[in-house]
């Protein structure tokens, strides 16, 4: 690529000026590696080179940052080596700001000792992980889930702690990332930013769109029309009054539900958020 780009003047160039030229771009090039890698720490390094995904992290010649710090993917992880992540959480309120949310059946059936088997990347975009990894260390889902997995109570709220060390000292994820609020018996329709991380991708894919009221039977949920929710958007928040600047706005829903978020990337359910998981919430919150 270097010969492609030197013209007819620097062929011209004696052999002694080309290879101080060629010296001198080497340095620069070794200097600029050398300050981007220092950006993260040793053990984030190992896990971004483990996730088998593209390399565009700190020497990407662009960076499209995600549509919310608060919102990003879960992995799983052993041995040190992450997985492909496979669902979307979101940070959420809490006064020790260490809470996501989720849809239950991302995270039934995982094991979650030792803690690290199942890790959250905040506001993960082009293979970077902006905020850190953190450890899911405990998971709460109401009693009609955990029962006859209840497709009205699909939903999980995860407690978690930073993966590193290093990390341990600092603010706390919330404080880190901001955290969305959760509302409850909503009036539908209601204009949200939908927002999830399909597998495979590093990018997230957001849509402004409304949600509306969804009964099939006797169940309670809620919808929205958007295309591009494919499998790993499951979990992903419906967010009402959402600010692109900051990244925050009120969840109204996760993906999950009803189809386990459906059966086509264009149509997603949510199981409405009503008494049982407001109850939940308040529960982990005494709890946590």
């Amino acid at each position: 690529m270097v010969d492609g780009m030197i013209d007819a003047t620097m062929k011209r160039l004696t052999w002694q000026s080309a290879s101080m030229f060629l010296v001198l771009g080497t340095a620069l090039i070794v200097a600029a590696v050398i300050a981007a890698a220092s950006a993260l720490s040793p053990a984030q390094v190992a896990d971004r080179t483990a996730t088998g995904q593209p390399r565009t992290g700190a020497l990407a010649e662009r960076f499209i940052p995600a549509p919310s710090p608060a919102v990003g993917v879960l992995f799983t992880r052993q041995g040190g080596v992450l997985g492909r992540h496979f669902c979307t959480a979101s940070v959420v309120a809490s006064p020790s700001g260490d809470l996501l949310i989720t849809a239950a059946h991302c995270v039934t059936g995982l094991d979650l000792s030792p803690a690290g088997r199942l890790v959250f990347a905040p506001g993960y975009s082009d293979g970077r992980f902006p905020h850190g990894l953190w450890a899911v260390v405990r998971k709460f889902v109401d009693a009609a889930w955990a029962t006859r997995q209840d497709p009205d109570n699909d939903v999980a709220f995860l407690q978690v702690r930073p993966l590193y060390w290093r990390h341990a000292s600092r603010s706390s994820l919330q404080n880190l990332t901001g955290a969305e609020r959760l509302g409850f018996d909503v009036p539908l329709p209601a204009q949200i930013d939908a927002i999830g991380y399909p597998d495979g991708s590093n990018q997230a894919v957001s849509c402004p769109t409304r949600a509306t009221s969804f009964r099939p039977g006797a169940l309670n949920q809620v919808m929205f029309v958007c295309p591009g929710f494919t499998d790993g958007t499951s979990g992903g928040p419906f967010l009402s009054g959402f600010s692109r600047v900051s990244g925050v706005g009120t969840i109204i829903g996760v993906i999950g539900g009803y189809q386990q978020g459906g059966d086509s990337p264009s149509i997603s359910y949510s199981s409405a958020f009503t008494a049982s998981i407001r109850s939940l919430y308040d529960y982990v919150l005494k709890t946590g």
